[in-house]
């Protein structure tokens, strides 16, 4: 977990996302693997020439999801930063549909960059990013809810899927 000092003394700070494994960094680190691998060898997946129009929709959607769920965030006046503890369940918003609407925005953007930029590299990143959020990450984050919440939480993650 995160420490915190005051006044000498380490204490201990209950957070969803400490450690190394933290969600921007695992979609960056697949962008830019994903990234360098399609310069490096390129290996389209995409036929025809609609990849920059798909791909640019998919982005945009992704960027507008992120949004809705920043702006549901910031509604109920609970801190979207990974290193705040969560205030609130939301039931609200994108939190209607999906668990983790941000991380689905992630992934969404990674989808539609693989695509924009026609590489089935970035389409091996994505799919290992999604692997390490579904793993470690959200399993993770659900504990803490859970911990933090309890029967709350335990009804609204029955109510609604975690993706879609």
């Amino acid at each position: 977990m995160s420490e915190l000092r005051d006044r000498g003394t380490s204490v201990q700070k209950d957070v969803a996302n400490f450690g190394l494994v933290r969600p921007p960094f695992v979609y960056l680190t697949a962008i830019l693997i994903g990234s360098v691998l399609a310069i490096k060898w390129r290996l389209p997946f995409m036929p025809g020439s609609h990849s920059s129009l798909l791909g640019g929709a998919v982005v945009a959607a992704a960027v507008a999801l992120f949004a809705y769920a920043v702006r549901t965030f910031r509604a109920a006046g609970t801190p979207v930063p990974w290193n705040e503890p969560t205030t609130v369940i939301f039931r609200t918003g994108p939190y209607r549909f999906t668990r983790n609407p941000i991380y689905l925005a992630f992934s969404l953007l990674l989808l539609g960059l693989a695509i924009w930029i026609d590489s089935l590299w970035l389409v091996g990143t994505s799919i290992a990013a999604l692997a390490v959020m579904a793993l470690v990450v959200i399993p993770r984050e659900e504990r803490y809810l859970e911990r933090k919440f309890g029967a709350e939480y335990l009804d609204y993650k029955a109510a609604v899927r975690r993706w879609l």
